[in-house]
């Protein structure tokens, strides 16, 4: 596996987007002060691909992800391996319950010869390419496939982080052991092992199932299949016999049917004259037309009597005039007496009320005459008061003053008013005035009540004026319209000739209704007749018809009677003839009918010897015989050559499953494994001893007995220690020289897909001297010299960093960490 682009965004102390491109980075080192997250990006390569980091203990520190008050963490990484490139991804969320959940996880098998770059210009999912992996649950089989390594021994032979840096070297020796058969693809003899055993379950259930099969094949011996041979033949000889007499019998068959037809056709032409026989009551049927067509000219001549009577009478009713008219007339003579007689009544109320009116008038100005000698008194006494004023003016003052009101001459108040003196001028002229006032109203309402009442009268008179000159019209109109005139006398006896001709023609029309209702029912009668005597003509020409091919003689067709007689005779004659011939034809018939019963007897005997039941088609029957005896010879061949194939095919899965059964067993005992294992120990365990002997200044070597690590100390005899034993600095030496040698030497010896093209270090490279630091650095340097690993170190050491061409500078504010290119 080797990384090729790291995308991070919320992702613990990279709280903004940050980019970590690894394209053309050989070797290279994450450098920055303690802190600052160059273990992070580490961390992040670990999650893309496994979901956790060696550091949160397990996926229970998956809230460890999220950067300090984020809510989404985001990573993904581009890494190639075997050849093919992918990008992992990985997205956490925070819910509002503050629960921290996987959101989403994928790999995706990218296009050969996609452009990472193209990530900044915003491609959608689809566009990285084929989907390997689509939730988190599929992502564990999918990286380990991908990659080639689960998340132990990648974070134990690829991500060497703090604190685990000497795993692989401490491990037990069976860790240790499937390390690495994970690493060399040993796992693949296992699986030839199991696939071998299966094979061989296989092979050998196919050979019980030919076993199976070569049991039901027991029918198969040379006997039987010359039995069915002679079968076949005897079935094509049978054959040839019935094909050679069906149609002798089909012949003896066709002349009976022709004989039996003759004699039927001669049957049928005897029933035909026989049953010639003359309907019934033809004789009456003539008769009975001849009797209807004289009731139907008796009818319309009784109808043809009674139309002339009904028109007669027409003409004569017409000739008195129209009827209404005449009432018309009559009504207008009525009208005009009673116009008359009323026209009387009003010219004398008429004159009445002139009369009254003229009173009314005369009346009126009467009162108007009062009224003015009234109003003429009251203008005296005014002037009389006027001048009695004038001589008494005190006394005509103190008819207007009132007790306590003030006095208009000499504007003090008057406690008392004196009473006026008896015999003043003034008194009597205001009593006069009083009296001539009261007459003057007096006078006036006359004149009112006389107008009211002239007006009423005029009115009266007037209304009937109008009602005398509307009478006076009418009477006029009706002296023009009986102007020349009927008298009434003579209008009444017109009308009563119109009452009694109407009376005789509605008996007219009554009797020309009758008379038409009986010509309908001679007419009925007529066509009911006719068409008895029409159905008598068709049943002639229906049985004349049917005796056609026997010519039969012409009819009279003006007596039915007499055709059928003729008819009837004629059919009568015809039967004798014919019926001499029958007897010839009844013996041709059974003559045919014995000569092909005895054909079909020889056919039903082929049959029968041939152990075939009876077939109304023989050749048919013998066919389906012949078709069965030679699919039974087919068969049995069939089965004969079935059976050597399966011999043929019993014999191959036996030696197959030999061949697996050995094969598996060879494997079960695991030496072919172990022996490899010992060999790849050997040689990681030598590639690790001359680098440690590099590192420690020849101080160490590195050997293995059993599984266990030790190391051989030149500086004390050669002592054989444990690894265990050995201190900080010498550890980090010799897990440093395992990583290397894994990375230098197994990664040759894979047969699968696990691949060590990188290998980054995160360990303490500050425990160690100079002079071992300067061993490291040009061990790491050789190694990247090779061009075909990627190495990676994580150091806060300027001596080593400064040794490495391409760094990445990690830096970190108080809001988020960045990373910063710098070197080649």
């Amino acid at each position: 596996m080797r990384p090729m682009r790291l995308d991070m965004a919320g992702f613990t102390v990279f709280r903004d987007e940050t980019t970590v491109d690894f394209t053309d980075a050989d070797f290279f080192a994450l450098v920055g002060p303690t802190g600052a997250g160059k273990s992070t990006v580490l961390d992040a390569i670990c999650f893309a691909l496994y979901g956790t980091v060696p550091r949160w203990g397990g996926a229970r520190g998956l809230a460890n992800a999220l950067a300090p008050s984020a809510t989404e963490a985001r990573v993904r990484l581009v890494f190639e391996s075997a050849g093919d490139r992918y990008v992992a991804t990985r997205v956490i969320r925070r819910d509002g319950r503050g629960t921290v959940k996987t959101a989403n996880a994928g790999l995706q098998l990218m296009p050969p010869g996609f452009d990472i770059s193209k990530l900044d210009t915003g491609l959608s999912p689809e566009d990285l390419g084929e989907v390997v992996a689509g939730t988190p649950a599929e992502m564990e089989e999918a990286v380990l496939a991908a990659v080639g390594l689960p998340y132990e021994q990648f974070t134990s032979c690829v991500v060497l982080p703090q604190g685990q840096f000497a795993d692989f070297l401490h491990a037990k020796p069976a860790t240790r052991q499937q390390i690495l058969v994970n690493l060399l693809g040993l796992g693949v003899y296992e699986q030839v092992q199991k696939r071998a055993t299966e094979r061989a379950g296989q092979a050998e259930a196919k050979v019980e199932a030919v076993d199976r099969m070569l049991a039901g094949l027991t029918d198969v011996d040379d006997a039987t299949l010359e039995a069915a041979s002679a079968q076949v033949r005897r079935m094509r000889e049978l054959a040839g016999s019935v094909v050679a007499a069906v149609p002798e019998r089909d012949r003896a068959r066709a002349a009976a049917r022709t004989a039996a037809a003759a004699l039927a056709d001669l049957d049928a032409d005897l029933a035909g004259l026989a049953g010639v026989r003359a309907p019934d009551g033809v004789t009456e049927v003539a008769r009975a037309v001849t009797v209807a067509r004289s009731a139907v000219e008796d009818a319309a001549g009784a109808v043809t009597l009674a139309e002339e009577r009904e028109e007669k009478l027409r003409g004569e009713l017409a000739g008195l005039g129209d009827e209404s008219s005449l009432r018309l007339l009559l009504r207008a003579y009525a009208d005009r007496e009673k116009l008359a007689v009323e026209t009387e009544t009003v010219r004398a109320a008429v004159g009445a009320a002139r009369a009254e009116h003229e009173a009314a008038v005369a009346a009126l100005e009467a009162a108007r005459e009062t009224a003015a000698r009234a109003e003429a008194d009251l203008e005296a006494a005014f002037r009389a008061h006027e001048e009695a004023k004038a001589t008494d003016q005190a006394a005509a003052l103190r008819t207007h003053l009132t007790d306590g009101a003030r006095c208009p001459v000499c504007e003090q108040t008057v406690a008392r008013v004196p009473p006026v003196p008896a015999g003043s001028a003034v008194a009597a002229a205001t009593a006069a005035g009083r009296a001539a006032r009261a007459a003057t109203k007096a006078a006036q309402a006359l004149v009112e009540q006389r107008d009211a009442a002239a007006r009423e009268l005029e009115r009266v008179l007037v209304h009937a004026r109008a009602r005398q000159d509307q009478l006076t019209s009418r009477l006029s109109e009706l002296d023009g319209q009986l102007a020349g005139a009927a008298t009434p006398a003579t209008l009444r006896a017109t009308l009563d000739e119109h009452a009694r001709l109407r009376r005789v023609m509605d008996e007219a029309a009554a009797a020309v209704r009758a008379g038409r209702e009986a010509a309908r029912r001679a007419r009925g009668a007529l066509d009911a007749a006719e068409e008895r005597l029409r159905g008598a003509w068709r049943g002639f020409d229906a049985a004349r018809d049917g005796l056609a091919r026997f010519g039969p003689p012409a009819a009279d067709r003006d007596d039915v009677a007499g055709a059928w007689a003729t008819l009837v005779g004629w059919a009568t004659d015809q039967a004798r003839l014919r019926q001499a011939e029958r007897p010839g034809l009844a013996d041709a018939v059974a003559r045919a009918e014995a000569d092909a019963a005895a054909a079909e007897d020889r056919i039903v005997a082929l049959l029968a010897d041939a152990g075939l039941p009876h077939d109304d088609d023989p050749v048919r029957a013998v066919a389906v015989a012949t078709e069965r005896a030679e699919a039974e010879q087919r068969r049995l061949a069939e089965r004969r050559e079935q059976a050597a194939e399966l011999r043929e095919q019993r014999t191959e899965h036996e030696r197959r499953a030999r061949t697996a059964r050995a094969l598996a067993g060879h494997l079960r005992a695991n030496n072919f494994e172990r022996w490899l294992l010992a060999e790849a120990l050997d040689l990681l365990v030598e590639g690790a001893s001359r680098i440690l002997r590099d590192l420690s200044q020849g101080q160490y070597d590195l050997v293995h007995d059993k599984g266990e690590f030790f190391v051989v100390d030149h500086h004390d005899a050669g002592l054989r220690r444990g690894v265990r034993t050995l201190s900080g600095g010498e550890t980090f030496q010799a897990s440093l020289a395992l990583a290397l040698a894994l990375s230098e030497q197994l990664a040759g010896m894979s047969t699968t897909a696990a691949s060590l093209e990188s290998i980054v270090l995160d360990e303490g490279f500050g425990t160690l001297d100079a002079a071992t630091l300067d061993t490291v650095a040009a061990t790491l340097e050789g190694l990247a010299a090779r061009g075909d690993r990627m190495v990676g170190v994580v150091t806060h050491v300027p001596a080593l960093a400064e040794r490495i061409p391409v760094r990445f500078e990690v830096r970190k504010d108080a809001r988020t960490a960045r990373v910063e290119r710098t070197g080649l």
